[in-house]
């Protein structure tokens, strides 16, 4: 199913992340963990990519076999940073032939050597390969607070409508732990006229090591009332996973109080995480009693 058709709906949608192994040994495991989070049932589910398309061809499987044997809709990553226009293309036809019509088109993190593909720079010319070489349902990646490569705000906007131009049919957020960070955004963006729906990514800190990798990678901004948590409950790592949780419900809740009709949770591959957090909202997402 097409996640553009998705989103149409009044009621909430609520979509959880994963991501493939990096190397083929820890396939099984990987895999075992994916089907578990797609035994929840979610609305949609997506797949990363390996940084320098190294993990492609588990992307894809993991994402056919989450819709084969589940019945979940999947939205495969597929990055552009240090691919090659060939490799790309013959993603499109792999992702076609799995039966996968829902792509999240990204620039990528640049690889640590530096090597990036000398095709593609931004994530807009991706945007405008797939769309020149398929039927595939386009989301792409937006940064509440800006990305951390652009110099202002405003700049960062200018980008998205470009890619929102180029053929999205939906948007995806880096993660924030301020939802008034989100509303802000969204407002900007609305002025800016982006239309598309805007999928509130939400990603649940369960233990310190964590946070820090996230705000490193992001430039997130990490507010003083998530700091304490973390001060206070770090060092516990089953009372920094129930804190973490409960900071993650308790932003979900709000977004959904507010009007936001897209959540999507970014779960590290944690199936008990988004078991618990799906509990927590059972009855908010009309899921309750294995609805």
């Amino acid at each position: 199913m097409r996640i553009s058709e998705l989103l149409k709906r009044e009621s909430v949608t609520f979509s959880l992340e994963v991501f493939p192994p990096k190397t083929s040994e820890k396939y099984t495991e990987t895999a075992a963990a994916a089907k578990a989070i797609a035994a929840l049932k979610p609305d949609f589910m997506s797949v990363t990519y390996g940084a320098g398309g190294g993990t492609g061809a588990f992307t894809a499987g993991i994402a056919s076999e989450i819709q084969d044997q589940f019945g979940v809709p999947t939205l495969a990553h597929l990055t552009c940073v240090s691919s090659s226009r060939e490799h790309v293309l013959g993603m499109l036809e792999t992702y076609r032939e799995k039966g996968i019509e829902n792509i999240l088109a990204l620039r990528g993190d640049v690889p640590k050597d530096g090597k990036v593909s000398t095709d593609y720079k931004y994530a807009v010319e991706l945007i405008r390969d797939i769309r020149a070489h398929g039927n595939f349902c386009l989301g792409g990646a937006c940064y509440p607070e800006g990305h951390v490569e652009c110099e202002s705000r405003r700049e960062d906007l200018k980008h998205l409508a470009e890619k929102v131009d180029a053929g999205l049919d939906f948007l995806t957020t880096q993660l924030f732990f301020n939802n008034d960070v989100f509303y802000n955004f969204l407002w900007r963006a609305r002025e800016a006229g982006i239309r598309v729906p805007i999928i509130a990514g939400i990603m649940p800190i369960t233990n310190a090591r964590q946070l820090g990798r996230s705000v490193a990678m992001s430039g997130t901004d990490v507010p003083q009332r998530f700091r304490a948590i973390v001060d206070c409950f770090g060092q516990d790592p089953a009372a920094m996973m129930q804190a973490g949780i409960v900071y993650a419900t308790e932003q979900i809740i709000d977004l959904i109080a507010n009007g936001i009709r897209h959540i999507h949770v970014y779960t590290m591959n944690k199936p008990e995480v988004s078991a618990r957090i799906m509990e927590n909202l059972s009855v908010i997402l009309g899921r309750e009693h294995g609805a």
